[in-house]
């Protein structure tokens, strides 16, 4: 059977051996999977060692199927290979080879591989795969080398940090960052814990933590909450959504304040929403909150982490924006419903919108764990906000969809009420000096190079080093 060779190389500012140790790190394979693929690693046997297996589930369109690899070669610091042992390719051998240059390291990711029923397919065939796999390995290297330079600033001390909200789709992107930067995390959970996946029972509605015995935890991150931005406000959700944020938050701050060795940073979640419908106004974070629902929550969401801020532990408040992902909240819900394209606007359009791409988002989060100048609230968002109206044509243009006409404000007000006002119509337009000036970069504060990274549309490959 004929084999096809695809083969992508890239330039990397660190060593050979360094790019070959995040490689055999957990959550490699986690920060590698483009955020456009419906890509879940579904079980996980060993790492890259020859035995090392795992498993992606994965889908064409409507169909889901499983993808079985196996590790069969590695040599430390110079290669590894994995083929795959049943999947959707007639075969599929995947070698990640590192070579030291005066310019830095050289990664080349070799790939042969033969269609099924190749020799009945037409030539266009392969030539679609490789433009695929072109798409897919540029988002990879461009990744691996913001993550590396990332690393360089902010990993150079390996840390124990304990995180909730882990399975959410910050906490997912979150955990992968810190893993493959040598950083050892921990997690809150609500079932069950597995002491080998270093888990940890809690329950904020019990006041359920129980954290004696344990090693020390350098930092914390909170992170779980109710979704705010799902289904109509009624008296019960609102109750759910302020419960889960305050119960939770003051149970942690009050438990990590009361530790024989308390962890020196907590980083606790918040929005940019503490500042309410700040029409046109530039916010700051000096600046008081407004006065509507989700300003209160914040409010009342910060307010709970005082104790752990009393404590002596340097407190930061997240103030976060809206954080573009295909895997989940207002990008993910925007894709779904877009077959025939977008429509020009909610309203009236003019509402403001922070916004951040997911990996300025866990980028920033990992910044803060570890500048230890950076305290109380900041402003989690791109430098350059932009209007719902402005949002829809650069998606429009970026994912190469027409503009449908508006949505009208009656109509959402209608369908979500309250939720509506505030999430949909309102809006909010943050200054991210804080963050830049202690020493942040963002990636992406480019709303339509954001976008083309994340869909895999930005034909941009990594910039040199």
């Amino acid at each position: 059977m004929a084999e096809h060779r695809f083969t992508a190389a890239s330039l990397f500012p660190c060593s050979a051996e360094e790019l070959y140790r995040w490689h055999s790190r957990p959550g490699a394979l986690e920060r590698l999977v483009p955020p456009w693929e419906a890509t879940q690693v579904a079980d996980r046997e060993g790492g890259i060692e020859p035995g090392g297996r795992v498993v992606l589930a994965m889908r064409a369109g409507p169909f889901p199927y499983r993808w079985h690899a196996r590790h069969v070669e590695d040599i430390p610091g110079i290669l590894f290979r994995d083929i795959q042992e049943r999947g959707p390719f007639a075969r599929w051998s995947h070698t990640h080879r590192f070579t030291d240059t005066p310019n830095g390291a050289l990664l080349e990711d070799q790939i042969d591989y033969a269609l099924p029923g190749q020799a009945l397919l037409p030539g266009c065939a392969t030539a679609f795969m490789d433009r695929t796999l072109q798409r897919i390995f540029r988002y990879r290297h461009a990744t691996l080398r913001d993550d590396l330079l990332l690393h360089r600033r902010c990993s150079r001390t390996p840390l124990r940090v304990l995180i909730s909200g882990a399975s959410g789709v910050l906490g997912s992107a979150l955990i992968p960052l810190l893993t493959t930067g040598g950083h050892e995390v921990w997690t809150l959970v609500r079932r069950q814990p597995d002491r080998s996946k270093r888990e940890i029972y809690w329950n904020p509605e019990q006041g359920a933590l129980n954290l004696a015995g344990l090693p020390p935890f350098d930092g914390v991150i909170h992170l779980a909450g109710d979704n705010i931005g799902e289904g109509r406000w009624t008296t019960a959700k609102k109750k759910r959504v302020i419960d889960s944020r305050v119960l939770g938050t003051g149970l942690i701050a009050r438990t990590i304040a009361s530790l024989p060795v308390r962890p020196r940073v907590l980083l606790s979640a918040s929005a940019v929403g503490f500042y309410g419908n700040c029409l046109d106004c530039c916010m700051r974070e000096e600046d008081s909150a407004g006065a509507d629902f989700i300003s209160d929550v914040c409010a009342l969401w910060e307010q709970a982490a005082r104790p752990a801020e009393a404590a002596g532990i340097r407190t930061v408040f997240l103030r976060i924006g809206v954080v573009l992902t295909p895997r989940g909240g207002a990008l993910r819900r925007l894709l779904a419903t877009s077959a025939l394209g977008f429509p020009r606007r909610f309203g009236s359009g003019d509402q403001y919108l922070s916004w951040i791409a997911i990996n300025d988002m866990v980028g920033a989060v990992l910044h803060a764990l570890t500048c230890d100048t950076l305290a109380g609230p900041v402003n989690i968002a791109a430098p350059q906000p932009v209007t719902n109206s402005q949002l829809m044509r650069t998606l429009a243009m970026v994912t190469r969809r027409p503009l449908l006409p508006p949505v009208p404000a009656a109509i959402l007000k209608t369908l979500y009420g309250q939720m509506a006002s505030e999430v949909l119509l309102g809006g909010c337009r943050v200054a991210t000096d804080k963050l830049q000036q202690s020493g942040y970069t963002f990636r992406h504060a480019d709303l339509d190079l954001a976008l083309g990274h994340l869909l895999g549309t930005c034909e941009r490959t990594a910039p040199e080093f």
